[in-house]
């Protein structure tokens, strides 16, 4: 999934907690070669090359995971929006490379989740051509919430599961809450805040994460759907739940949104609360996780 993947879990067989790791990880490995944009054999490879000329069959999960995508688009009102890939692909983050302008405004043409139509028959098909999907917002979420899922079958009740800035918490630490640091957008050795948690989701997107700097400019990987270019007005966005499909794609929606909108959406799910680190390195938190004056 082009990032780390980390596993605490604590069994009285260590037999079964190695299992228990195992299936873990060959969970996550499964889960890539479906969803992974860099496979030419992946399940969404093949809906990014067909779909525009016929309906493709997903597979239940993928089907599931791009419905949820839509569903989440028109909560954000656009600023999540898995079609974004459509012009990510010309981003390279290692090579230092964007795209050229008349590349962009080409390309942005087809940045448009309306574009992407779930059918009843479980086909996924796009209206234009060239339009491509990504679930790189969404499907780390979706692995670490899997991650915990074997975890349980295995009778394991106290795990953490992390791939990249998403986290998955079974239970407690053993008796006391997990704690789980937000890292300081510009020192990576700092953390900003720490949290204890507990049985919940906390999922990070930051623009820390891939990006190169050109001409004192930071490009990085969160891209405004709007515009095809890098979000700029927060560092990090920061969001706790109980599923962490849904904290994955709220943190990339809110870091595209900011912090007025983005937080004002969060007011609106009872069961999801946020911390904003902005552009000057002020925190902003949701009115359930606001600090006493």
């Amino acid at each position: 999934m082009g990032t780390e993947i980390s596993v605490y879990l604590w069994h009285d067989d260590p037999v079964r907690g190695k299992q228990a790791l195992n299936a873990i990880f060959d969970e996550v490995a499964r889960l890539d070669r479906l969803m992974s944009t860099y496979i030419e054999e992946s399940r969404i490879s093949e809906i990014n090359r067909d779909a525009a000329r016929h309906p493709v069959e997903a597979g239940d999960e993928l089907f599931m995971l791009i419905q949820r995508s839509l569903d989440i688009s028109i909560l954000t009102k656009g600023a999540f929006d898995i079609t974004y890939d459509s012009v990510g692909q010309h981003y390279d983050f290692r090579k230092g490379l964007r795209p050229d302008d008349e590349t962009l405004a080409e390309e942005l043409t087809r940045i448009d989740y309306r574009f992407v139509e779930a059918h009843e028959d479980g086909t996924i098909s796009f209206r234009n051509d060239g339009v491509r999907i990504n679930l790189g917002g969404i499907a780390k979420g979706y692995a670490v919430e899997q991650g915990v899922q074997i975890a349980k079958r295995f009778g394991v009740t106290n795990a953490r599961v992390t791939a990249g800035g998403d986290t998955r918490l079974l239970g407690d630490r053993r008796g006391t809450p997990w704690m789980v640091g937000v890292q300081n957008p510009r020192n990576e050795a700092e953390v900003a805040v720490t949290i204890p948690l507990q049985n919940e989701a906390i999922s990070t997107s930051g623009d820390y994460e891939r990006f190169f700097e050109q001409d004192g400019e930071r490009f990085h990987h969160i891209i405004v759907p709007s515009t095809g270019t890098p979000a700029g007005e927060v560092h990090s966005a920061t969001i706790i739940g109980p599923d962490a499909v849904i904290t994955d794609a709220l943190s990339t929606s809110v870091f595209v949104m900011g912090v007025d909108q983005g937080l004002r959406l969060i007011a609106t799910l009872p069961d999801y609360e946020g911390i904003v680190i902005d552009s000057t390195g002020e925190m902003f938190y949701s009115d359930g996780l606001r600090p006493p004056d």
